[in-house]
């Protein structure tokens, strides 16, 4: 009898404990993925993310859809993906709707500090100055020079996001006067770049070595930290001489609001792993992406560091 009772003890502790177990495992995703892109297909944003859609789907063994939403320098992709409640739906983009577009908008139509939740880095994207070939520049102390001796003589374009004010900037500081010529698609500038009607650029790498590959442009420098991996012999703007003109164009995945802490660092953590397969990184790097992974903390850190960098140059160039 004593031993009955025992076991009648142990088996209803063990189904009580069984019953108010609150330990589950957060299993995501069950359902095909989407990655909200803020550009047009084709573009060096969205070939990035397919690459990655593409592999994180046979991690996922889930598919990944890629849905472009270009417009308003990727607001209305933003706006879209911050309205959404669907846990199964990702941001794939660049980080200025956080780390840019706070400093240049007095409202914007989400919450940059809540609504993007930083998940990791994906790619390097280098950014560069290019100059029509007809210039013959070979240097960005030769495009000083050229700018000082006819101010207001040389058309420029900077691509989106941050990029206009970052050259701006860097015109500001070295007292050069440049005219700026706006264009609805990134595409038409480098067209009128290549045709001579157009005689400078900032733009992505992506887009600056074929033009450079096609002798109609010439790469004077890349504003990032390092030199760019597919066009080595080219300088960053400190090497160069002008260590104040520094930016780096980050690109990421994002998660929507009062994500998991558990989602977000696994998703992160699948990321490298994906980063690590060679396939995926040759066709990154024969688009001008290379492959560059992170925790969620360290895509964040950076985030925040550029975030006040943009607020001061905003704040030196008066504009709002």
């Amino acid at each position: 009898m004593h031993k009955i009772n025992y076991w009648i003890a142990i088996l209803s502790v063990t189904a009580s404990g069984a019953s108010v177990s609150p330990v589950v495992a957060d299993v995501w995703p069950q359902k095909s993925v989407r990655f909200i892109v803020p550009t047009g297909a084709g573009s060096p944003v969205d070939a990035s993310a397919r690459l990655f859609a593409e592999q994180l789907g046979k991690r996922w063994r889930q598919s990944v859809v890629v849905e472009n939403r270009p417009g308003a320098d990727g607001l209305t992709a933003v706006a879209a993906f911050a309205s959404n409640r669907d846990d199964h739906t990702l941001l794939y983009s660049f980080a200025a709707p956080v780390s840019v577009f706070p400093a240049l908008h007095e409202k914007l139509p989400y919450d940059p500090s809540r609504d993007l939740v930083p998940i990791s880095w994906t790619v390097d994207n280098f950014v560069a100055v290019a100059s029509n070939a007809s210039l013959n520049l070979n240097s960005l102390k030769d495009l000083a020079v050229q700018a000082r001796s006819k101010p207001g003589g040389l058309n420029y374009n900077a691509s989106a996001g941050a990029l206009p004010y970052v050259f701006a900037d860097f015109l500001r500081t070295n007292g050069l006067n440049m005219v700026l010529v706006s264009y609805r698609e990134a595409h038409l500038a480098v067209q009128d770049l290549l045709q001579g009607r157009l005689q400078v650029m900032y733009l992505a790498m992506s887009a600056a070595l074929p033009a450079a590959e096609s002798g109609k442009a010439r790469l004077l420098a890349v504003s990032n930290k390092r030199r760019a991996p597919m066009a080595p012999d080219v300088p960053t703007a400190s090497e160069a001489g002008f260590p104040d003109f520094s930016y780096e164009a980050l690109m990421g995945i994002f998660g929507p609001r009062d994500m998991p802490t558990e989602r977000r660092d696994r998703i992160s953590a699948d990321i490298r792993s994906v980063t690590q397969d060679a396939m995926l990184a040759s066709k990154l790097s024969a688009i001008g992406q290379p492959a560059r992974a992170s925790t969620a903390a360290e895509f964040s850190d950076a985030i925040t560091d550029q975030r006040a960098r943009m607020e001061a140059i905003v704040r030196a160039l008066g504009t709002k």
